[in-house]
């Protein structure tokens, strides 16, 4: 292993258990982590902020919730609150977003990589041999970037070539990722049309920009305060969430539904569907109980598929599309790591569109 001048101790907010914002706890005497031998020190430039880290403190994603996200009673079971079901191993350094600069190496690393800037695959494979629909999680299955340093494996940190502040390229692994694996596994093409929920935020934002850049149209939903901004990322038509969707839009008029709400709402989204569209989700800020009529569902050939496990060519398609310019970073505002309550509960109040960043 090579080291660079690295302390011994670094600042980093520690996850103490399952609950409110009570068990984030800034700490500035954590022991600073050595890689293995196929492992990088990271040196934490920026670190989104993200649902599934609210999600995972809070164990929303217990099956004993059926509410919203920010709701009272989004508080789950101890036992099965991660995303995976599988009991946290607390204390946690959360943070499912990392942009840093690899500090040191591990034996079996090559020491060349020392220096670059890199991002880290959000949902992992190499610590599952890459088995299919098997995630490792940063910030749940292992520790995160809500610290001064991080490890990580060194086949999950990409490098990136590209004149973007470590703010901007802090907002992209777990949103952008997210929106491009929704993207890829509903086959999203040229020229069809495209429904977004929750669009101003993170992950719908990405999305957007990311159906456009494959040439789709996008119908976006989101409030309207925020429409003219979400009109501003690429969307062709916004729906005001405000209105309804099936009195905003007629039904069999998108191929594609992208959603990350659900909610009571949730069969409209199947009824704007033409015959044989494809339904993809990857989050229920709405709420995850939802009615379906199995009818429409087969009366009108749909697919309906869940998003989570990601390919890691998703990942490697990001990285060309920073480098290549071909998507814009969309940060709404920073904060200082030891303000990381301050900045999820502004993420949880959704007054802004696009991403908040923590800087430590």
């Amino acid at each position: 292993m090579s080291l660079r001048t690295i302390p011994k101790t670094m600042s980093a907010i520690l996850t103490t258990g399952h609950g409110g914002f009570e068990v984030l706890e800034f700490r500035n005497d954590v022991k600073v982590p050595k890689p293995k031998s196929d492992q990088v020190l990271i040196k934490v430039l920026g670190a989104g902020i993200n649902n599934t880290d609210i999600n995972t403190r809070t164990a929303w994603y217990s099956k004993s919730v059926t509410g919203e996200t920010n709701s009272k009673d989004s508080q789950g079971l101890d036992d099965d609150g991660s995303w995976s079901g599988e009991p946290i191993n607390f204390p946690i350094i959360q943070g499912a977003d990392c942009c840093g600069e690899i500090v040191a190496v591990g034996d079996n690393v090559e020491i060349e990589r020392i220096g670059e800037r890199v991002l880290v695959r959000t949902m992992q494979q190499y610590a599952v041999d890459y088995r299919p629909y098997e995630c490792w999680t940063m910030g749940s299955e292992c520790d995160g970037a809500f610290a001064q340093y991080m490890v990580a494996f060194s086949d999950e940190s990409f490098k990136v070539e590209s004149d973007w502040s470590d703010t901007e390229l802090a907002s992209i692994p777990c949103a952008y990722s997210t929106a491009e694996n929704l993207l890829e596994r509903s086959a999203v093409k040229e020229s069809e049309i495209v429904l977004i929920t929750g669009a101003s935020g993170g992950v719908g934002s990405a999305a957007i920009q990311l159906a456009k850049r494959r040439g789709a149209s996008v119908i976006a939903v989101a409030s309207k305060a925020k429409a003219s901004e979400v009109k501003k990322i690429g969307a062709d038509k916004i729906i005001n969430r405000e209105d309804g969707i099936r009195f905003s839009i007629n039904n069999e008029s998108a191929d594609v539904v992208i959603d990350l709400v659900a909610g009571q709402e949730w069969g409209e989204l199947l009824d704007v569907l033409k015959k044989g569209g494809r339904y993809a989700a990857a989050g229920a800020i709405a709420g995850p109980i939802v009615e379906l009529d199995v009818r429409t569902l087969y009366l009108k050939d749909l697919t309906l598929m869940g998003c989570t496990f990601q390919d890691s060519q998703v990942f490697e398609n990001l990285i060309g599309y920073i480098e290549r310019n071909e998507i814009k970073p969309l940060v709404a505002k920073r904060y200082p790591l030891k303000e990381i309550v301050n900045a999820q509960k502004d993420f949880l109040a959704k007054k802004y569109v696009g991403k908040l960043v923590l800087v430590p």
